[in-house]
């Protein structure tokens, strides 16, 4: 994989501690990718067991394919463009209903080399959405395609991994970690 949004490689695989928290969970997940364009999903069926967990994903880089494959709405692409929080927001939701899946992680930003639609080249936002809710995260990325690309990978898996330990239930935590000090 590549650098984080920090330029730091990532400690273990970020995909993989997910695939492994779902799988613990009995949850699934789907994807919707822009500016990612499979490399997500690319990230997270490389790791062994993830057909358990997995439910699939679609990558709509035409931005009339996040209306009509992701259900974002036409009126909020109209009114704020592709690159906006609430339409992450809404690829996330829209995965995880279209897939029918338990979580739904998106990613939608400017890779480069040129800025688009008045938005700047590294302005990324990540998206889950869960059973609990939403939550979206800006990153103001700097470097090359590749790098923007590869680090929103990370940070997306990275706010998933944090929504859903969030999400956990005191009591599954709190055997976790008596459980943890017996092995």
């Amino acid at each position: 994989m590549g650098t984080d949004a920090n330029h730091e490689r990532p400690a273990g695989s970020p995909a993989a501690a997910v695939v492994h928290s779902l799988h613990e969970r009995h949850e699934t997940l789907a994807t919707v990718e822009s500016l990612t364009g499979g490399l997500l999903s690319a990230s997270i069926v490389e790791i062994a067991g993830v057909s358990g967990i997995y439910r699939g994903g679609l990558v709509v880089y035409a931005t009339e394919l996040k209306s009509e494959l992701a259900g974002v709405p036409e009126d909020l692409l109209a009114a704020r463009g592709p690159v906006d929080p609430d339409v992450a927001v809404a690829l996330a939701e829209g995965g995880r209903r279209r897939c029918g899946a338990d979580w739904g992680l998106a990613t939608t930003g400017v890779a480069g080399p040129e800025p688009q639609d008045g938005k700047p080249v590294g302005l990324v936002y990540v998206a889950v959405a869960g059973p609990t809710g939403t939550d979206v995260r800006r990153l103001d990325l700097d470097g090359g395609r590749d790098h923007i690309r590869s680090a929103a990978v990370i940070e997306a898996l990275r706010l998933l991994a944090e929504r859903i330990q969030s999400d956990t239930p005191d009591d599954v935590v709190g055997a976790e970690q008596a459980g943890a000090g017996s092995r």
